[in-house]
């Protein structure tokens, strides 16, 4: 009877789950054996090859490697991932959590709100938001600079990577800040008490109760927001990858390469690429979770 059962029950969960596991197969599985193959071929968009492409087996990916436009499109990724998601929306949104746990309720929900609001725009609209309060002769910053005294600055053009990290981190900010506020909800009150009562600081009672509270929450919104930003194409919208490749982030360069040159086996190749970094950092962070429930 009990075994009837497990299999009775068994079959439920399986039924239940076979509509997303279609789904997972059909929209992320596929497609990646799909780009897997086709960088491994000449393929293109125009001309015979895009009929009749040739197995060309590792050459795509040597080429990258050889490639100074790639190596330049993955150091302005990692530096636009380092500032925009590690040190923009991971500790801003940290700093943003820990003023906003010490607000009263009235106020917490103002300054969620206002975040949430920033996060729920479409990020079309955020982007060119963003274009316009940049613009050179009518944006709002360089009305607010030339009022001050001061000579107005061609945000996109002369600081491209500045532009689109500060715009990463507004867009994507308030997701760090509702987790770690959530996080922070779930310490003991008494802890921290405790710790007053004990004399010690704000910055030592962050790294003695805070920080070992909400560790594993840390590493996941790390690991979250690191590969949302590694694959984030929106900043194309503002500065194209330019001017002269200076915020070519690997998105875009793969667009570039698949889509304006029509080389879509090469495309698909560093895509492949940028799937096994992807991979590392996924790695990296299971490590990590592994340490810190060892810890």
């Amino acid at each position: 009877m009990a075994s009837n059962r497990s299999i009775l029950s068994r079959r439920l969960v399986a039924a239940f789950l076979a509509p997303a596991l279609a789904l997972v197969a059909v929209f992320l599985v596929f497609p990646a054996f799909w780009v897997l193959y086709l960088g491994l071929t000449d393929q293109a968009l125009t001309g015979v090859k895009a009929v009749m492409p040739s197995f060309v087996g590792f050459r795509n990916f040597s080429r990258a490697f050889s490639d100074h436009f790639f190596y330049n499109a993955l150091k302005v990724s990692f530096v636009f991932v380092l500032g925009s998601a590690w040190i923009g929306q991971a500790l801003l949104g940290l700093v943003l959590a820990l003023c906003l746990h010490e607000l009263k309720s009235k106020w917490k929900a103002v300054v969620s709100g206002a975040a949430v609001l920033a996060w729920i725009i479409p990020e079309v609209v955020v982007a060119y938001l963003w274009i316009a309060f940049l613009d050179k002769d009518f944006g709002l910053l360089n009305q607010v600079l030339a009022a001050a005294g001061a000579e107005k600055i061609n945000w996109l053009y002369k600081h491209p990577l500045l532009a689109i990290i500060v715009f990463n981190t507004w867009r994507g900010t308030a997701f760090s800040l509702l987790l770690f506020a959530g996080a922070l909800e779930t310490i003991p009150p008494s802890y921290i008490e405790s710790a007053k009562v004990m004399g010690a600081g704000a910055i030592r009672r962050f790294f003695e109760v805070i920080l070992p509270q909400i560790r594993a929450i840390l590493l996941t919104d790390l690991i979250l927001i690191t590969l949302w930003t590694f694959n984030v194409f929106t900043p194309f919208l503002l500065t194209g990858g330019g001017p002269s490749f200076k915020s070519e982030i690997l998105p875009i360069y793969i667009w570039r390469t698949s889509f304006k040159y029509f080389k879509l086996g090469y495309g698909s190749g560093v895509s492949t690429i940028l799937l096994l970094i992807n991979f590392m950092f996924a790695l990296l962070y299971l490590l990590a979770q592994r340490r810190a429930k060892h810890a």
